[in-house]
């Protein structure tokens, strides 16, 4: 008899991070999901996992329990950014949300997002925008729009990557 893993959705540790870098550069070199194109070092992530942590921001971890008594792995990331830099802008987020290779398809990505925009309202945030590449799959989207994200935008040719030019789909979930 198997098990499904049981999946704990809990704040980042420094510990989470190497994990992190690991994830996110699978998707920098692989894919055109994000627009960047070299994979931030794991000082990069500790910079960035200090920075959200010191405005109070929400970077969770999905992690997968192997067993009794074994490590969680984490299976994906999600946080939410500043949308901008501009005072103005301090109750709006941008969320980020990334599952490990292999982990997509198994409620994981939902249970992230869920309580990520939990963390977020708790935070104080009032708008989510979600910018979503339009290329490889309409898998993120489907999942924004699950949980109530509305498409207020497109972003015709902005990146380019991989030998070609990249919309992105603008989302946004009013949280307060």
């Amino acid at each position: 008899m198997t098990h499904a893993p049981a999946v704990t959705v809990r704040p980042a540790t420094r510990e989470d991070l190497p994990a992190i870098t690991e994830i996110a550069a699978h998707y920098v070199l692989h894919t055109v999901t994000t627009f960047n194109t070299e994979p931030l070092p794991l000082t990069g992530w500790e910079e960035r996992w200090e920075s959200l942590r010191a405005a109070r921001r929400p970077f969770l971890v999905v992690a997968a329990a192997s067993g009794p008594g074994l490590p969680d792995d984490v299976a994906g990331f999600a946080y939410v950014g500043a949308w901008r830099e501009r005072p103005a802008y301090a109750a709006t987020g941008e969320d980020t949300i990334y599952l490990a290779p292999g982990a997509e398809g198994q409620g994981l990505g939902r249970s992230l997002l869920t309580t990520l925009l939990d963390e977020a309202q708790r935070a104080g945030i009032r708008e989510i925008v979600a910018v979503v590449s339009d290329a490889d799959s309409p898998a993120s989207v489907i999942l924004h729009e699950k949980l109530g994200f509305r498409h207020v935008g497109r972003l015709e040719r902005v990146g380019f990557k991989h030998g070609r030019w990249l919309d992105t789909v603008l989302l946004q979930r009013s949280l307060g």
